[in-house]
């Protein structure tokens, strides 16, 4: 890149906003992975913190891989463990959901709608074309860009520009309005039209038209994303690194686990509290959340076990009264008053 190309490139950063926060999108080195580092499935799945899997077919792993590019520590993989061509109705998609109040710096729906930049690194034994989409939640409405992996396993830079759309203003909530979704294997539902490269309401033929992977039809192929961006603009300048522990404070707001990564069945970070009764009212303690999460979270209790005392019964645990800030208190049978309890919870407020 020229010098003159390089200042011009500075020049419209500092137009666009600020050098720091340019960033939308929460944990894009991938570097926090609270639920743990890899995890079987065959359906949608959250494991590294605010990034998710979609798929209506077949079966595989994600996880948090350290296989990454210069400057940056870890990566999201998704590899196929069980082969399936694609149905008609059939899509697999590695995405990002975004909230409405975080959208409103792109003034959408309105006469001054700016462009936003997405950048990231890929990595793929599946070469060819792949399709990114950025879904308007709010108004069902769409724009699709293809990009193409040129190279079998190596890592290689993405930039797409998507135009500022005039319709259809993101709602200023806490509540999904934005989705980046990265295509990666769809049936022909969604191919038979012309791809969608400026906004639209949403068709589905016109989504991924032009797609050449078939992503899920062999055992083995794989995907690594990282260097994840988002910036207003047309220009993509360079990833804006954060902290671990920057991101891990932005992730707790969507999901918080009382223990470490990985170690759900483990004492460590496990919370306690002591039977005032066991009349099923008020017998554990309530617990406050390190972070005030994005929306009222579903909260697990796992892992109880009794820490003194001798209790014949298994403890039933049921959660009441979660808040945004934590759940007040805990209602419970088999409990033995004055004995004490410990347990692991899970907050989940993903979008």
């Amino acid at each position: 890149m020229s010098k003159a190309r390089g200042l011009a490139d500075l020049g419209n950063v500092y137009n666009d906003g600020a050098l720091s926060n340019r960033n939308l999108i929460i944990n894009g080195a991938m570097q926090v992975a609270q639920r743990g580092t890899s995890v079987s499935s065959t359906f949608s799945n959250y494991l590294v913190d605010r990034f998710t899997t979609s798929t209506t077919m077949t079966t595989y792993t994600y996880s948090q891989s350290t296989d990454a590019p210069s400057g940056f520590s870890n990566s999201s993989k998704v590899e196929v463990t069980t082969a399936e061509v694609a149905a008609a109705s059939d899509f697999m998609a590695f995405v990002y959901n975004l909230e409405g109040q975080d959208l409103q710096r792109l003034a959408k729906g309105t006469v001054s709608a700016e462009s936003v930049t997405v950048s990231f690194w890929v990595k793929s034994n599946v070469t060819g074309t792949y399709i990114l989409e950025f879904d308007d939640n709010d108004n069902s409405r769409n724009i699709n860009k293809s990009y193409t992996v040129d190279v079998s396993g190596t890592w290689e830079y993405k930039t797409i520009t998507f135009e500022g759309d005039t319709s259809g203003v993101f709602d200023n909530d806490n509540q999904l309005s934005g989705i980046l979704r990265w295509f990666l294997d769809t049936g022909t539902n969604f191919t038979t039209g012309t791809l969608a490269t400026s906004w639209e309401a949403t068709n589905n033929v016109n989504r991924a038209t032009g797609i050449t992977g078939t992503f899920g039809d062999t055992i083995g192929n794989y995907i690594n994303i990282t260097g994840v961006q988002l910036e207003v603009g047309d220009t993509a300048t360079p990833f804006e690194h954060r902290s671990y522990g920057e991101e891990l404070q932005r992730c707790l707001r969507y999901y918080e686990a009382s223990y470490e990564a990985g170690l759900s069945g483990n004492a460590n970070g496990m919370v306690s509290g002591t039977a005032l009764d066991n009349s099923g009212v008020d017998s554990i303690q309530g617990q406050s959340f390190s972070v005030m999460k994005r929306a009222e979270p579903t909260v697990t209790i796992s892992s109880l076990a009794e820490i003194d005392g001798s209790n014949a019964g298994a403890p039933v645990v049921a959660v009441q009264h979660i808040t945004a800030r934590g759940f007040l208190r805990m209602q419970g049978t088999g409990t033995t008053t004055g004995n004490t309890y410990r347990y692991h919870f899970d907050a989940d407020a993903e979008l």
